[in-house]
């Protein structure tokens, strides 16, 4: 009468439930470690945008535009994917206070493009150059091929419809989009 058969088992103890709870717990670490990353690649920035009174759409709005000079505001809110009214303040704020100049398009006079002054440009670098160290050292701790890995995990979490236009945006992620494109469509035939 001793003898358990396996439905008496608790759930956990049956066979591929355990793997399963496991796969599930390291998933879960993942999520908590990318939650803790961010704070910790946010914080150097947020600390010297709080000395301006900016926020973090303020740091995509430098970041981005000084990545793409003549950025287009439609495209600007295409990539931030933040309301018109959002971009609007966030804008005016950063043109107001001289790190944003704003132009009219040659073909078309009504888009604004947008470009970074001479203050917005020291200040978007000053920012990069914080997290490019950040990245820079835990790609080091990491050990060889940590970039590339990483690059094709941070790829491969953008959602698929946006993956071919965040390629075209990102200058040099061709080679490891390309790449994970091709293993993907290898691993589906």
């Amino acid at each position: 009468m001793n003898e358990r058969t396996q439905s008496d088992e608790p759930r956990s103890a049956r066979p591929g439930q355990a793997d399963q709870a496991n796969s599930r717990e390291r998933l879960i670490s993942c999520v908590e470690l990318l939650f803790f990353a961010y704070r910790d690649f946010t914080n150097d920035a947020d600390r010297v945008l709080e000395q301006y009174g900016f926020g973090r759409a303020h740091h995509r709005v430098l970041h981005f535009v000084n990545r793409n000079p003549g950025l287009r505001v439609a495209d600007l809110l295409d990539i931030l994917k933040i309301t018109k009214q959002s971009l609007a303040r966030v804008l005016k704020q950063l043109i107001d206070e001289g790190f944003v100049a704003q132009r009219s398009g040659k073909s078309d006079r009504r888009e604004r493009l947008l470009h970074l002054t001479s203050k917005g440009t020291k200040l978007a670098d000053r920012l990069a150059n914080l997290q490019i160290g950040r990245i820079a050292e835990a790609f080091e701790r990491a050990g060889p091929g940590a970039d590339e890995v990483t690059a094709r995990f941070l790829f491969a979490m953008i959602g698929e419809k946006d993956r071919a236009r965040v390629q075209d945006l990102i200058w040099g992620m061709d080679q490891w989009g390309t790449q994970f494109d091709r293993e993907q469509q290898r691993d589906q035939t």
